[in-house]
């Protein structure tokens, strides 16, 4: 595990330390998961532009022709 030196304004250090004590949680803890949430989001992001400049139009129009277009059954509805 690593360790690194945070410098942080008061007014978000005493906001930080009230929000991970309501969570029952350390502000390491906190802080810990606050980056791990963001580092998902942002891989997330770049995963599924990637995914995106490999989609082809040709293709999903194939895929949309193959749905039903019958109305809902009653029981759907």
């Amino acid at each position: 595990m690593s360790a690194i030196s945070l410098r942080l304004p008061n007014s978000i250090h005493k906001r930080l330390r009230e929000v991970a004590m309501r969570d029952d949680v350390s502000i390491n803890q906190f802080i810990a998961t606050a980056v791990a949430e963001k580092l998902s989001a942002l891989l997330t992001a770049e995963y599924l532009g990637q995914r995106s400049r490999r989609g082809r139009r040709s293709r999903y129009l194939k895929v949309l022709r193959k749905v039903h277009t019958d109305p809902p059954q009653r029981s759907d509805e």
